[in-house]
């Protein structure tokens, strides 16, 4: 909203300084600041307002250490990091940006999904929660959305990269347009670790020959379905001690800015020899306000936690989070850049199907881990959850300078 009066602004009486708000960096900076002080001065309130409700976790003693002491502490503190996130985009970003419509519906929808299933835990009484086949609809529904707004809507471009000598494109520096084929709807995304690194998702099906063409939205949008599902559960999955899920995702999201940034600039794009999607930079401003509702929250949330996400936080931030990495065409590196949710995600997966196995072959079940998700199976081994975090956090800072290198090592 503050964009476009700015905007009108400078254009009709020329005020100093309003031309600032044009330049993505400055509104970023903004969404940041205003990000994190509405998740700290606020969320005290909010906290407070959730403690006043009894909105309290409802702990089930699973045999760990310092576990039955966070029973009561109030949940549903998601509401912090979309509140954070929402309102600085509605002030400083571009509203009519096809990228921040679809980030902006993303949030709102899997926050009602994560609430809806908080607060069947807290007011129904019951442990389950939201049935699983509620959620994974729920999933599926936002990921057929995410994946036909972006195959169809026509703001949603690429412009590649035309492959020329190194003395033409020293000649083109000037120019970087020139570097780029025209805008065009494509299905291109980016292979990490590849020197013409760039699949299309048209050649799985090839074989259909020339009605390929009418097909691949199909293929596309059962990719975005997958991805969406996949880290949303990862990040639920990651929610289970305190500052783990929070931190690991400000670390990605800060790495997918990263990608925003250069992806949505055509002379980073030419410098950095990558498509150029045209408007995408406007999500760099809806990822700062993200990143400073997750620094926000983490000081509520860090060990000992005053409060916690829930489902409300961890749905929605997993679902922010594929969104991101599928707009900037980077969704084929998620494993390595959400590394600590995939690690999360096969833990369960290897400890579920090893011990139906073995009770199947043996008559006994048996496990791989002590306790699944992997961050529990630490803690049964007898590290402190802040330990467990902190080295987390590490790995994660790790995955996401990896994920950056692939810009450059090819």
């Amino acid at each position: 909203m503050l964009y476009y009066l700015f905007d009108y602004l400078n254009n009709h009486y020329n005020l100093a300084g309003a031309g600032l708000f044009q330049y993505i960096s400055f509104r970023s900076a903004l969404a940041f600041a205003f990000s994190l002080l509405i998740s700290t001065i606020y969320g005290r309130r909010i906290i407070d307002k959730l403690r006043k409700l009894q909105v309290g976790e409802s702990v089930r003693d699973l045999g760990l250490e310092g576990q039955t002491e966070k029973s009561g502490t109030p949940t549903m503190g998601g509401i912090i990091i979309i509140l954070a996130t929402l309102l600085p985009v509605l002030l400083f970003a571009q509203l009519d940006n096809i990228y921040i419509i679809i980030l902006i519906v993303t949030t709102l929808w899997m926050g009602i999904i994560g609430f809806i299933d908080d607060y069947i835990k807290v007011f129904k009484k019951n442990k389950d929660g939201l049935k699983g086949r509620f959620k994974i609809v729920g999933q599926v529904t936002l990921g057929i959305f995410v994946g036909l707004m972006l195959y169809f809507n026509p703001d949603v471009v690429v412009k590649e990269k035309i492959r020329t000598t190194q003395v033409e494109q020293g000649i083109n520096q000037v120019n970087p347009s020139s570097n780029f084929s025209e805008e065009h709807k494509s299905t291109i995304t980016t292979i990490p670790f590849v020197k013409n690194n760039e699949f299309n998702y048209a050649s799985l099906i090839n074989w259909l020959g020339d009605n390929a063409k009418d097909y691949v939205w199909l293929v596309f949008v059962f990719v975005v379905i997958f991805i969406v599902t996949a880290v949303s559960n990862g990040a639920n999955l990651t929610d289970g001690i305190d500052g783990l899920a929070a931190g690991t995702s400000a670390i990605i999201v800060l790495a997918l800015a990263v990608f925003a940034w250069v992806s949505g600039n055509i002379i980073f794009a030419n410098y950095l020899n990558v498509m150029y999607i045209p408007n995408s930079g406007e999500m760099t401003i809806f990822i700062s306000a993200f990143v400073g509702g997750l620094v926000g929250f983490l000081w509520y949330n860090t060990y000992p936690a005053q409060v916690f996400m829930g489902d409300t936080g961890s749905l929605t931030i997993g679902g922010i989070i594929a969104v991101l990495a599928i707009a900037v065409r980077k969704e084929l590196l998620i494993v390595i850049l959400a590394g600590v949710f995939l690690a999360e995600n096969l833990s369960v997966i290897m400890q579920v199907f090893y011990f139906k196995y073995t009770r199947k072959k043996y008559g006994t079940g048996r496990r791989i881990f002590l306790m699944a998700p992997l961050h529990h199976h630490y803690q049964k081994k007898g590290y402190h959850e802040s330990k467990i975090v902190t080295r987390f956090w590490i790995v994660s800072i790790l995955l996401a300078v990896l994920s950056i290198l692939t810009l450059k090592v090819r």
